[in-house]
């Protein structure tokens, strides 16, 4: 438990000092949400089914920061390390792969959690926004999202050769997703085909959940999507425990 603490602190001050793995973690929904809100405004709209842009916009980003911090932040951070020789010398030591995951998990996972607040406390309290759900049902969707990303960023970082590739791959993977999956443009104005596309987006169905939550629906109405979201889980974590190599 020691070392399990002890590399948890040095893992979240490393990621910490990572400029762009910080902005896009805590600072780019929040900007998104400002411009959303000078553009659109706080008044609820008629092709929203009554709901404002800012009430879609705020639980929508906060599958956007979940899945960028997975696709991009994890993969890339877990290729460097692994370029630069730090696994390597984790595997002279007794640290059992495991403890080494939990701890790399835990750093992203917890700054994660507090970019998701920041963005839920300025829609509440700076645009309004209606929020009809119970807050542990949305924590549980938080963390079962979370884990299903970072799951799938960390099999990202197990296939390819190099962070060069990690930072084009994941890149290449999240711009589409976020654009496509109603994180960025809500899904109730994009066009039948467009929709048709968003279906095969994982992080359309991260979306789905976070605002069906939001809006005081019940888990059992998002049993596609949770099942969606834990197979992805089970199948990154297949895939690490296929590919994962000290060096």
């Amino acid at each position: 438990m020691r070392a399990f603490m002890k590399l948890s602190s040095v893992q979240t001050k490393l990621y910490l000092r990572e400029p762009m793995s910080v902005f896009f973690t805590l600072a780019f929904g929040p900007i998104l949400l400002v411009i959303m809100g000078l553009i659109f405004g706080s008044l609820p709209r008629p092709e929203l089914n009554g709901l404002s842009q800012m009430d879609l916009s705020v639980p929508g980003y906060v599958g956007m920061i979940i899945g960028i911090t997975g696709l991009t932040a994890v993969p890339i951070g877990a290729a460097t390390r692994r370029d630069a020789g730090v696994l390597r010398r984790f595997s002279a030591t007794p640290l059992r792969p495991l403890t080494y995951f939990l701890a790399d998990i835990l750093a992203p996972f917890l700054v994660t959690l507090l970019g998701v607040l920041i963005l839920i406390l300025m829609g509440l309290f700076i645009y309004k926004v209606q929020f009809r759900g119970n807050w542990p049902s949305l924590f549980g969707a938080v963390v079962l999202s979370a884990l299903s990303f970072f799951a799938l960023g960390y099999a990202i970082a197990g296939l390819v050769r190099n962070a060069r590739t990690a930072i084009i791959l994941g890149n290449v993977i999240v711009i589409p997703m976020t654009t496509f999956s109603g994180a960025m443009v809500p899904l109730e104005v994009m066009p039948a085909s467009v929709l048709r596309i968003a279906n095969f987006m994982p992080l359309k169905h991260v979306v789905t959940l976070m605002r069906g939550l939001w809006t005081g629906e019940a888990w059992g109405a998002h049993l596609l999507e949770a099942g969606i979201l834990a197979g992805i889980f089970i199948v990154g974590v297949v895939i690490v425990a296929l590919t994962f190599k000290w060096e």
